[in-house]
């Protein structure tokens, strides 16, 4: 008898672990579906905003896109699933999403305790805050005493109080789960200040009734490498997800765009046809469990990653965000890629 309930449990073991494994294949669940679940901000311009029709655009979604475009070879297969800072991590913990492009922050707790992969990081940033010039303030070591938005379940309501605190500064937040509603409030002056990362200020103050009544103050408080996230226990979906990343580097490296792709195909530079699949012996696709021309489609449907950035974030776009740390690290920045070989 106890031979059998030893057996019984050891094949209780392996089915759980069988089943545990065909869950952690992301990417045979998402080839069986048909499209890529991605998480996104519900509304943060530059970043992921919906139009008037719903259709949603920014710099995450095309990564998003890039994502099913390396997949599909088609870009349009992608549903979004907008999150709050508070939901975005029960949708991934849950399978509701197959990746978190949100612009959300890297960090020990959320790599281990929450059970998240981050990388590569796609965005540096760092929390910032603004204020209407009205405060006649220019630095945020001025801003004792001031009521200050702030998302909830965000990285940037600790670093708010960890700054404050360290400064011997006092500070009345104001504490919204929506970003919307932390838009609202700022605009209609229920609070002096507005604390996030610095790229999303520069998206929200467009959206203020009178963006030229507010300033943006030079103070960077925190590093905020901002990555896409997937669930451990899948490599394969995490090497796709951050290969795809490394893709639009490499391309911006290589002087590869949407507009020359096809004809780089036939470059004279053994490192860019490789990289395009280009060559009878390349396994670049087959690694990945992809097609060989995975790169070449990620770059049709969205470009490199200079043209990703300046079209929704950069000199192409109302944000104006110059590239700082995110230009190539040939180019003074720290965006760098693995070699693809």
């Amino acid at each position: 008898m106890a031979k059998k309930i030893v057996t019984a449990l050891l094949g209780a073991a392996v089915l759980g672990m069988g089943a545990q494994a065909a869950q952690a294949d992301t990417l045979s669940d998402v080839k069986a579906k048909g499209f890529v679940q991605c998480g996104v901000n519900s509304s943060l311009a530059g970043f992921a905003a919906p139009d008037a029709q719903g259709n949603y655009a920014g710099f995450d979604v095309d990564y998003c896109k890039a994502i099913a475009a390396a997949i599909f070879g088609d870009a349009t297969k992608v549903k979004y699933t907008p999150t709050t800072a508070k939901e975005r991590f029960p949708a991934l913990q849950s399978g509701e999403v197959d990746v978190l492009a949100r612009n959300t922050t890297w960090t020990i707790n959320r790599d281990t305790a929450l059970g998240f992969n981050f990388r590569p990081v796609n965005y540096y940033d760092g929390q910032g805050f603004m204020v209407r010039k009205s405060l006649n303030v220019k630095s945020a070591l001025e801003l004792s005493g001031a009521a200050v938005c702030v998302q909830t379940g965000t990285t940037t309501e600790l670093n708010l109080a960890d700054y404050f605190k360290a400064n011997n500064l006092q500070y009345n937040p104001v504490v919204f789960e929506k970003i919307e509603e932390v838009n609202a409030a700022y605009d209609a002056g229920r609070c002096d200040v507005y604390t996030t990362d610095q790229s999303g200020l520069y998206a929200i103050r467009l959206t203020l009734a009178a963006p030229d009544d507010h300033m943006v103050l030079p103070e960077i408080i925190s590093k905020e490498p901002l990555a896409p996230a997937v669930r451990q226990g899948d490599d394969k979906w995490f090497d796709i997800v951050s290969w795809v990343h490394y893709a639009l580097i490499n391309a911006e490296e290589f002087g590869v765009t949407q507009a020359n792709v096809e004809e780089m195909k036939s470059s004279p530079n053994p490192d860019i046809k490789r990289f395009l699949g280009a060559e009878a012996d390349s396994t670049i696709g087959a690694d990945l469990g992809l097609d060989n021309n995975w790169a070449v489609n990620v770059i049709k449907a969205v470009g490199n990653y200079g043209e990703v950035f300046d079209r929704n974030i950069g000199a192409g776009s109302p944000l104006k965000i110059e590239r700082g740390l995110n230009a190539l690290w040939s180019k003074g920045g720290i965006q760098y890629a693995p070699p693809i070989r």
